[in-house]
């Protein structure tokens, strides 16, 4: 790819954010700037059918038709489709209620508050997990979201060779577990099942299976000592536990200097 682009005399893309890029005028694509349109309402658009549709049902064209507009007009706006789900992303990270610098909570409610939002966010948007690992991430939304987990980080007391991996070991765990969350939620949607009817039918498929006999032996104990009657409360006692693991692994390291 890289070599292609040189090849054309191009440079290869980065990042929208990178581009320094404003609508382009009448004779670029021909014809006049399409009226009623600008780059916000595209993105909020194209945030809506990444909800209802997912990410591999969309298209430019989809996009377009939802907006009433032809394909052409949407690219007044943005280059190619990867700066609008760029874009998109950034924009639903703007969700996220972030403590705030002069915040006098301790680091750790902040911490909570922080891993809380985001996981709610990979919840609520599943097709944002497979972009943030596809993009910079370097949106004004997702650099103040950075900009927040160091600060919190930094009230820890690590040392800062420390800090990067505490932000890792925090937030890659909220990633994964937002992701998986997410697409489970969407499983259930998908089969028109609440998450507990899911859960007791799969449950159900799986004992019944003799190969799997011995993994769900090992695990009734476990998932009993757990507790919860749905799955929301039980993926909330698996979240919470998990958290509160990696802050006193934290507090750990900051005891021991």
């Amino acid at each position: 790819m890289v070599k292609a682009a040189q090849g054309a005399g191009r440079a290869a893309r980065t990042s929208v954010w990178l581009e320094g890029r404003t609508p382009r005028g009448g004779s670029s694509r021909g014809g006049s700037q399409p009226s009623g349109l600008d780059r916000d309402r595209i993105t909020e658009t194209t945030v809506r059918l990444l909800d209802a549709d997912g990410l591999a049902k969309f298209s430019m064209r989809r996009l377009a038709a939802e907006l009433n507009v032809t394909a052409m007009s949407v690219y007044w706006y943005v280059d190619t489709k990867d700066d609008l789900l760029e874009l998109a992303l950034d924009a639903v990270f703007g969700e996220m209620r972030l403590p705030g610098a002069d915040s006098e909570e301790d680091w750790r409610d902040q911490l909570r508050a922080l891993a809380a939002e985001y996981r709610e966010l990979l919840v609520r948007h599943p097709w944002v997990s497979p972009l943030t690992g596809t993009f910079l991430n370097i949106g004004p939304h997702a650099v103040a979201f950075s900009l927040t987990a160091q600060r919190v980080i930094e009230l820890t007391g690590l040392p800062a060779y420390g800090q990067t991996g505490a932000i890792a070991a925090v937030f890659q765990f909220v990633y994964g577990f937002g992701t998986i969350e997410g697409h489970f939620v969407e499983r259930c949607a998908a089969a028109g099942m609440s998450q507990d009817d899911y859960f007791r039918r799969a449950m159900s498929a799986v004992t019944e299976n003799p190969a799997l006999d011995e993994v769900m032996h090992r695990s009734v104990d476990i998932m009993e000592a757990r507790g919860g009657g749905t799955v929301k409360e039980m993926r909330e006692r698996d979240f919470a536990f998990a958290l509160e693991t990696l802050i006193a692994g934290i507090e750990a390291m900051v005891a021991q200097g």
